[in-house]
């Protein structure tokens, strides 16, 4: 039994001097301070919509990635053969999977958060050609496959691009159809890569062999009232939010040079890349890149020129201001050297004659 002199504190700690008991139990519960607690209570969070089994789910789903990209290296050792695209993005699923392949899944505490990058990789094939002729001049056909993880893979389908300089952009998109129509149907909730290459190698060379077997277009006769159209002159100026990655820095000049175009890129952040020279390769070259994984990246400004009206002596070299395609970078400035001095980018757009350009990329007038 309290005692009486415990009654008046009750009263004034209620407000109340007499109360009925009911059925309702309140709880006020204080914690210190300094109490801190990481709690992800947004829309988006899997603890605030997903039940523990549905959490656990979603570990198993990265802990198949994960297996699935360790035996994919196990078979593809090289380089030649298999290429991640972004390391940081492989280490974080490592983290994220950890030693048992799934995160724990705790009643008293929330998962942690699920990597925020997506791995991406690029698989390099080649099929040989087993019909030669008598003396063994066999024909191999080149693929490239690059494959990207959604979060939910595997199930649902990843995003996977094939490129075979063989085929069509018609019969790439045939290609790709048929390739994912075969995922959904036999692959679904399972790791399909190596099922992906596959059916690439027993249906890529019908699409070739399709391809090279097409009858040429018929030939146009010269018409004097309209001269023979010429091919078109490019230059795109591309922003990215930021450029870092290696691989990418690499893939860029690599293919730059491989398509026979002039420019520069300038990594950090913002990244700048400007490439010209012929339309058709031009918009190969944005093909290529806007397919890898970027934060933002997206073409700010084009120049075309069509060369039907221009003097017959005009050409897509004449064209040019710029030389060679290389990297450009204008006294790195920050912590991390990832700042440039646009100061210099400036300068080096004037002495290019294209200064004009700088406005569009930042929206103000550049000095010297």
């Amino acid at each position: 039994m309290p005692s009486r002199n415990s009654t008046p504190c009750l009263r004034r700690l209620t407000g109340h001097t007499r109360r009925r008991p009911t059925s309702h139990v309140h709880f006020r519960l204080l914690f210190p301070p300094d109490a801190n607690f990481n709690v992800d209570i947004s829309p988006n969070s899997p603890w605030n919509h997903a039940s523990r089994a549905n959490l656990y789910a979603f570990g198993e789903q990265k802990a198949a990635q994960l297996a699935e990209l360790e035996l994919l290296t196990s078979m593809f050792p090289t380089l030649e053969e298999l290429e991640i695209v972004d390391q940081l993005a492989l280490a974080e699923l490592r983290d994220y999977a950890g030693a048992e392949g799934s995160p724990s899944v705790s009643t008293e505490s929330p998962p942690a958060p699920p990597p925020s990058s997506r791995p991406q990789f690029v698989i390099k094939q080649r099929l040989e050609d087993d019909t030669g002729d008598a003396e063994g001049d066999n024909k191999s056909v080149d693929f490239i496959l690059t494959c990207t993880y959604p979060p939910e893979y595997p199930s649902v389908v990843p995003e996977l691009t094939v490129r075979c300089c063989g085929l069509s952009r018609a019969q790439q998109t045939q290609l790709h159809a048929g390739l994912k129509a075969h995922l959904a149907d036999s692959c679904l909730g399972d790791v399909c890569v190596l099922s992906a290459l596959e059916w690439l190698r027993d249906n890529l060379r019908a699409f070739v062999d399709k391809s090279s077997s097409a009858p040429m277009p018929p030939a146009r006769t010269c018409d004097t009232a309209s001269p023979p159209l010429r091919e078109a002159f490019s230059r795109l100026w591309i922003y990215s939010h930021h450029i870092y990655n290696s691989t990418k820095r690499k893939n860029i000049l690599e293919w730059a040079k491989e398509l026979g175009l002039s420019g520069f890129s300038m990594p950090g952040k913002p990244g700048i890349v400007c490439v010209e020279g012929a339309q058709g390769a031009c918009e190969e070259f944005w093909s290529r890149v806007k397919n890898l994984t970027w934060k933002r990246i997206t073409i700010r400004h084009r120049e075309d020129v069509g060369l039907r009206d221009k003097p017959s002596n005009q050409s897509i070299d004449n064209l040019r201001k710029f030389s060679g395609f290389e990297e450009a970078a204008f006294d790195p400035r920050g912590t991390r050297g990832n700042h440039m001095d646009l100061g210099l980018l400036y300068q080096f757009l004037q002495e290019k004659g294209c200064c004009d350009v700088f406005q569009m990329y930042f929206g103000v007038e550049g000095r010297r």
